[in-house]
């Protein structure tokens, strides 16, 4: 069915902590080893669960996110809810020895619809040393298997930086010897601690979009590209005509509800249109103005602004706002930008 994203977003995303065991190079979250006492209790989550339902049918697709899920000790209990509420759900634990055989099997029990794993490195050391763990490249392999037994779906996520983005081929590899439904592809936005990583380039970035597009096309697994929204103006110009690619627009058709509610239009983009203890989620997405502006692409200033591919393209809000502060603004990763 089709989806009118100004009405009903595809993907809700809800921060249910800060807290994990793992200290990663570009956490968003900059994670904490310890819970905030200001994180949505388990009732007001289910009142969250309750408007994410509210959106209608079909019904968003709601991610479990953090920091770790897993050091929420209510999450079987919101997971049981979102499921009885009928909302399909995934979930995105990290890698620490919290992640057990056990609770994968409750994941699939519970009706979870896929569960992600992150997957940075094409081996232990160059993918532990940016987790900021050693053992979690053998522990997301381990977690993997399990999930294939338990006849959970999984999907791998991976950051792209300047210095990993040579282990994509790799890495592609192994998303597929794993047997992931999805590779989700993150295009580093700099902020939290992943302000302190190298970029890539702009024509560095379009050549590797460029390769991910190819590689996927008889690939066993589908590939979505995040912050990266210039990957369908790359899969136009390699096919020489419109093409469906999947790749995320914050706030628009995304969204995302930080552990103390805030309502972001991205994980990335942390500029708030409101709080679900003040305004239900549902008037936030629909009827806000951050919401409504970043929709709007006649909005956009400089080149995204004049570009003939911001209807199908429309650059990263996201990026723009984390480099200039406007999220209305060029996206700097974009070679056109510059031209």
């Amino acid at each position: 069915m089709a989806r009118d994203f100004s009405r009903t977003p595809l993907i809700v995303t809800w921060e249910l902590t800060q807290a994990c065991g793992l200290e990663c190079d570009h956490c968003r979250a900059e994670a904490q080893p310890d819970r905030d006492p200001e994180e949505l209790t388990t009732e007001e989550g289910k009142r969250l669960l309750e408007s994410v339902a509210d959106f209608g049918h079909p019904p968003p697709i709601l991610v479990f996110s953090g920091g770790d899920p897993l050091e929420r000790p209510d999450l079987d209990e919101l997971v049981d809810y979102a499921t009885e509420l009928g909302l399909p759900t995934a979930v995105t634990p990290a890698p620490t020895q919290k992640l057990t055989r056990e609770v994968i099997e409750r994941f699939a029990d519970a009706g979870i619809h896929r569960m992600a794993l992150s997957l940075d490195g094409p081996d232990a050391k160059s993918h532990d040393d940016f987790r900021g763990e050693s053992g979690s490249y053998e522990r997301v392999r381990q977690a993997a298997e399990w999930a294939d037994e338990a006849g959970l779906s999984i999907q791998i996520n991976t950051t792209v930086t300047a210095n990993t983005a040579a282990s994509l081929p790799a890495i592609a590899d192994q998303v597929e010897e794993l047997g992931a439904a999805m590779w989700e592809v993150f295009f580093l936005v700099p902020i939290g601690r992943g302000a302190e990583l190298a970029q890539l380039t702009p024509a560095a970035a379009d050549e590797w979009m460029a390769w991910l597009y190819r590689r996927q096309r008889d690939a066993p697994f589908r590939l979505i590209t995040v912050e990266a929204p210039q990957y369908r103006r790359i899969a136009r110009e390699i096919e020489g005509e419109p093409v469906s690619v999947g790749s995320t627009h914050a706030g628009s058709g995304f969204v995302f509800v930080s552990h103390r509610g805030e309502v972001y239009p991205s994980g990335f983009l942390p500029e708030s249109a409101g709080n679900v203890r003040e305004t239900d989620l549902v008037e936030l997405y629909r009827d806000s103005e951050l919401f409504r502006r970043l929709r709007d692409t006649g909005k956009r200033s400089g080149r995204c602004g004049q570009c003939p591919y911001r209807e199908l393209c429309g650059g990263s809000r996201s990026r723009a706002y984390a480099v200039t502060g406007d999220p209305l603004a060029s996206d700097p990763l974009c070679p056109l930008v510059g031209r």
